[in-house]
């Protein structure tokens, strides 16, 4: 099974660029399906109302049943003291199995923390570049498994991605996604250095190529065990729910 960790869906309500206007599923689900993804993780475009946002996403997932993951979106911000039940409401009523968090709506938060802990369910979090937080946020909350995506950071800025590689092998919870990573050796020096089993295939879809991204798994030449951890094994183990 193939399982792309990273894809929005639905409609934002920004109107600067694709990342907060919309997310249109159809050509992606095509792409995802040549390539032979079985499944993907789903999350909204940028919000000023993720309740409403998660809610058109749990939509899309039930109209794709078995297709789709759903992930809540929730800003660390502008959701503050009402994290709990966005995210509760997410698991319980619609069956998501994590947390989307991204560094533009806000610096992740203890809240954001300690509701993930206590359902038991990944933070796919994006630090855009600043991999330092990690240091500290991983061993305070060492029951919460983190996804950097991008290698932890979209804008290719080398200096946190090498940074992120570093981490990887000493913080047990911190976990990275392929999606958007540009280097192909710092992809590669990524698996060597952290294992497999600390990388998770994504491709930030519906605007990057699903079956391109994933051929920068299929490059890296890996015995069929690791990349079948990469391309959805891992993914798998971190959304089982302990609680």
């Amino acid at each position: 099974m193939i399982i792309d960790c990273h894809c929005h869906a639905g409609k934002g309500d920004g109107f600067t660029g694709p990342w907060d206007t919309t997310a249109p599923l159809e050509r992606y689900l095509a792409r995802a399906s040549e390539a032979g993804i079985t499944r993907t993780v789903v999350f909204s475009a940028f919000h000023s109302d993720y309740e409403a946002a998660n809610r058109e996403v749990a939509r899309i997932v039930a109209k794709h049943e078995g297709r789709l993951i759903g992930f809540a979106f929730v800003n660390p911000k502008s959701d503050v003291g009402n994290v709990r039940r966005l995210v509760g409401e997410a698991v319980e009523r619609y069956g998501f199995r994590g947390i989307k968090v991204h560094q533009h709506d806000g610096r992740i938060t203890r809240e954001v923390c300690e509701v993930a802990r206590s359902f038991g369910i990944p933070i796919l979090y994006d630090v855009m570049g600043d991999v330092t937080i990690l240091d500290l946020l991983a061993p305070e909350y060492p029951e919460v498994n983190f996804i950097i995506p991008h290698l932890g950071s979209f804008a290719d800025d080398y200096r946190a991605q090498v940074s992120l590689i570093d981490k990887l092998p000493r913080l047990p919870n911190v976990y990275t996604d392929t999606s958007g990573v540009r280097r192909f050796d710092l992809l590669e020096a990524a698996v060597t250095r952290a294992g497999p089993s600390k990388v998770l295939f994504g491709s930030d879809g519906p605007w990057l190529h699903p079956g391109i991204e994933l051929a920068k798994i299929r490059a890296l030449g890996l015995p069929p065990a690791d990349e079948r951890l990469i391309a959805g094994g891992n993914l798998l183990r971190l959304i089982e729910r302990k609680t």
